[in-house]
């Protein structure tokens, strides 16, 4: 049977925004990776300072609208020119200007479910629980407070990362653990 392996976080929190900004992006520079930040709404410059790649969403958009439209267009050349042909009024089987509606609600359709399982993917969400989530003060992340964990590094002191985070302007700093089966 292994042994758990226990993941520790230096959770730090700071009096307003900007100062959180700041310090994540300092820590950055000193080398840390896999930061994450918390706050009540999003951060302008969070992203820059986290080292973030640029947004995966409009890619998944545009996947989605030409997988919609390819769909729509496909299938009702298919059923009305092929499985099914019905000649009325003498229009034509293969009638393009008669689809644009379908295939415009389907590219929408396609294009909005892609989104929003998309950023639930590359959110990582669901996640019920993370140890950081145990901590009495970090409730304060959904009302006011402005947090930033940093993961604890192989040959990197805890106790150095406090205080560089103390340094930079947090008003709390504590270390999380956990255990990871």
């Amino acid at each position: 049977m292994e042994t758990p392996v226990l993941d520790s976080w230096v959770l730090a929190e700071f009096p307003t925004p900007d100062d959180l900004v700041k310090a994540t992006n300092e820590m950055r520079l000193k080398g840390f990776q896999g930061m994450d930040t918390y706050s009540p709404y999003p951060l302008h410059g969070g992203s820059e300072a986290l080292g973030l790649p640029p947004s995966k969403v409009p890619l998944i958009a545009l996947c989605g609208a030409i997988t919609g439209v390819a769909t729509a267009v496909l299938m009702q050349a298919w059923m009305n020119g092929i499985d099914y042909p019905i000649n009325v009024g003498g229009r034509p089987l293969m009638s393009v200007p008669a689809w644009i509606p379908i295939t415009f609600e389907l590219a929408v359709l396609l294009t909005a479910f892609g989104i929003f399982f998309g950023i639930l993917g590359l959110s990582r969400l669901p996640q019920p629980y993370h140890p950081i989530f145990e901590h009495e003060g970090f409730r304060t992340a959904s009302t006011h407070g402005y947090w930033l964990s940093v993961p604890k590094l192989e040959g990197v002191d805890m106790q150095d990362v406090q205080s560089k985070l103390q340094s930079l302007g947090a008003t709390q700093v504590t270390v999380v653990t956990g255990e990871k089966e």
